[in-house]
């Protein structure tokens, strides 16, 4: 087996890996629906009662569909791997999952005194991906060390410029999310919204 053979069957693995943490944390984030009829009250009053719930899991569910989505798209790019690229997309992986956590505590507590807390959890945890989400992209560009011979600096580029959508916006719904938990749960599912996006068309 050649280098280039070789280097692409590393490649294919760590993203195969990947993708088994992001179908883990989905499935995850269902664990925390349940059955409302049990809590005393009426079917249909039950289910009103769970919208944060609900609101939580579809806007989380998005955004980590839309991030595998994203993270597919970016290892087209990416023919080679090495230790620290492992250990990045490790780290990135980390707050995938965590999204998990933070999900719950979302849905546990918007509606209570201490929503803007779990707002800003939730909103910090996205904006701490997207660092390690773009230093893993620029660990990859600088220098071309990880990129396929076939990929343009125009490619390159423009994935750049997505990519630092992220923290800006993250950014600001950790700003927010003091002041109000759902508006900065909004601009994390905007934020989804542009990735969707330009994961389509980039495909």
């Amino acid at each position: 087996m050649d280098r280039e053979a070789l280097e692409e069957k590393e490649t294919v693995r760590m993203e195969a890996f990947s993708d088994g943490v992001f179908a883990f944390a989905i499935t995850l984030l269902a664990l925390n629906l349940r059955d409302p009829a049990g809590s005393g009250v009426s079917l249909s009053q039950g289910l009103i009662d769970e919208w944060p719930s609900f609101f939580a899991f579809v806007t989380s569910f998005v955004s980590v569909l839309i991030m595998w989505m994203n993270h597919h798209n970016m290892f087209n790019y990416i023919r080679k791997i090495d230790r620290r690229l492992m250990l990045l997309n490790g780290v990135l992986l980390l707050f995938v999952v965590l999204t998990v956590f933070n999900t719950s505590l979302v849905a546990n507590h918007i509606q209570e005194s201490d929503a803007n807390v779990a707002a800003t959890v939730y909103a910090g945890t996205f904006f701490v991906l997207a660092i390690v989400w773009n230093g893993l992209w620029w660990y990859c560009t600088a220098g071309r060390r990880l990129l396929g011979q076939d990929v343009t600096e125009q490619q390159a580029n423009t994935i750049t410029r997505q990519y630092r959508v992220a923290p800006f916006s993250y950014g600001v719904a950790l700003l927010i999310a003091p002041f109000s938990g759902l508006a900065s749960v909004a601009v994390i599912l905007a934020v989804a919204g542009f990735f969707a996006i330009t994961a389509t068309i980039s495909d």
